[in-house]
């Protein structure tokens, strides 16, 4: 699954409790692409093919957020769909222990305003 990223330094958007509408945009060719702040929004514009080839095979753990690539991580599908996993087995047991929320959380539907906001921080 795909989740909104900054494409200029990488961190998760869920992540960092920066909702699809209220993140920092910019469009090139074409396509609307999302920020964390202004300051990555800026550097995008300056060298945005060099920021996407770094950032387009980042994928976020649902369970902690973390960003990885593509290649440092564990597949898992779930309900037909492709869930990237960091290397850690507790992401996997606490995902397994109620994977509604973590979709949903991942895929910005529900409210989350970070990491550490909730008392379900990364490895707890």
């Amino acid at each position: 699954m795909k989740t909104p990223i900054c494409f200029t330094c990488g961190c998760s958007l869920v992540r960092l409790g920066i909702k699809g509408e209220s993140a920092v945009t910019r469009k090139y060719r074409e396509k609307k692409y999302s920020f964390c702040c202004d300051g990555c929004a800026v550097m995008f514009e300056k060298n945005p093919e060099a920021l996407l080839k770094e950032t387009t095979d980042i994928v976020v753990c649902p369970s902690c957020l973390a960003e990885k690539p593509v290649s440092q991580t564990v597949e898992i599908n779930y309900r037909g769909e492709r869930f990237n996993f960091c290397k850690c087995p507790h992401c996997m047991t606490v995902f397994q222990k109620d994977p509604e929320y973590y979709v949903k959380r991942l895929s910005g539907e529900i409210e989350f305003s970070g990491v550490f906001s909730e008392g379900r921080g990364c490895c707890s």
